[in-house]
């Protein structure tokens, strides 16, 4: 019983309920944990359909890396229904209320979303590489169709993937009547199936994110990349069909602002999801797990603001996509380019763009660790009243 208990801390669902009942049945506890969900997935949902949208009614924005970024919106969106919000109803319940058939679903769409939203993160880095470092090659690698082609095996290979959770979950009832959804192995033997998954879907991405953008770096940064010839920066341009259209509305489709923007994007995936790859990578070999309500609270809300801060990125570094999100708020069909072109001109030079962005990105940041900060000093009082 101990070892399908301290099991639970593996998915995102159940993390709140692998703690101390006393914690988690708290008053405190489950206002919080309500509020900063809540508060996590709205922004997430709103901002991913706001993606999809915006790429499947504007026809200029339908470029192979954007390809990209719909397919991560999705996956974070399938992170967000299925992981976050029957979160809350663990938190107010504090029972599972869905049923065996819930718990295998939910279960798989949980890790669906987290595994497709690195594969897109891994394909649109190895797409930036070869738009960058390759040119005369990416005409013809790096197409819409393409981009289509690859997405659609990244959904088919982690579904078939991702059906073993089928054989790995079920609904537990506890000696006090609770019943919670968590694995049926013990956690020895989940522990191969675990390192598998932290291997391709985490650490395999990372590290080819940091060689890349290395490569990336070189050439748009140590190379002399504005002493190009002319035709050179002109198949740069068209190499991804990213820039064809800011060639006539200005800069933001440089490859380094692109860059840029996707490359803050995989650096909050490696942080955000430090906290829960870490913790539960200890728990696998310790003998006694790290259950504290409050951390794991934090880790979980590491995880939903990863699925939910994209679409803030976007708005906060792209002329393009917050161009076409005011457009999508304000109700008004965004066909042609036209109106994009007049709606840019109003915005503010690039370099001052690049500053609101990460003033954005910084406040994002700073609610995460405000929240972990609070958490600390909580525990610390507690520790010095027990003390006395």
């Amino acid at each position: 019983m101990t070892q399908n208990f301290s099991s639970r801390i593996d998915t995102p669902t159940n993390i709140s309920l692998s703690s101390t009942v006393a914690v988690s049945d708290s008053l405190e506890y489950k206002t919080i944990s309500v509020f900063l969900v809540l508060l996590v997935c709205c922004v997430g949902i709103v901002g991913n359909i706001m993606v999809v949208l915006v790429v499947f009614t504007t026809r200029h924005m339908r470029t192979p890396t954007n390809c990209y970024l719909v397919s991560l919106a999705i996956a974070d969106l399938t992170v967000l229904v299925a992981a976050g919000l029957p979160n809350v109803s663990d938190s107010l319940t504090g029972t599972w209320i869905y049923g065996n058939a819930g718990c295998l679903g939910i279960t798989y769409l949980q890790y669906l979303g987290i595994n497709v939203s690195s594969c897109s993160i891994t394909a649109f880095t190895v797409e930036r590489y070869i738009a960058i470092c390759h040119p005369i090659k990416a005409q013809t690698v790096c197409t819409v169709s393409r981009a289509k082609r690859i997405i659609a095996g990244v959904w088919i290979f982690t579904c078939i993937y991702c059906m073993l959770w089928f054989f790995l979950v079920d609904i537990q009832v506890g000696h006090d009547g609770h019943v919670q959804c968590g694995y049926r192995v013990k956690r020895e033997l989940y522990l191969p199936i675990y390192l598998i998954d932290f291997t391709i879907f985490y650490v395999t991405p990372l590290l080819l994110a940091i060689v890349l953008y290395g490569l990336i770096a070189r050439v748009l940064y140590l190379s002399s990349l504005p002493n190009y010839s002319e035709a050179s920066a002109t198949t740069l341009r068209r190499s991804c069909r990213d820039t064809s259209e800011a060639a006539r509305t200005g800069r933001q489709g440089r490859p380094k602002t692109v860059t840029k923007m996707l490359a803050v994007v995989v650096i909050l995936f490696a942080l955000l999801w430090m906290p829960y790859r870490t913790l539960v990578l200890i728990n696998s070999f310790v003998p006694t797990p790290y259950l504290d309500s409050w951390f794991l609270l934090f880790c979980r809300t590491c995880i939903y603001a990863n699925s939910a801060i994209n679409p803030v990125i976007y708005n906060a570094m792209s002329q393009k996509f917050r161009s076409a999100f005011r457009g999508l708020y304000s109700c008004q069909r965004l066909e042609g380019t036209q109106k994009i072109r007049s709606s840019q001109r109003k915005i503010a030079p690039p370099r001052d763009i690049g500053k609101i962005g990460w003033i954005y990105i910084y406040i994002y940041i700073y609610f995460i660790f405000f929240f972990f900060s609070v958490y600390t000093s909580h525990r610390h009082i507690v520790l010095i009243v027990e003390a006395q």
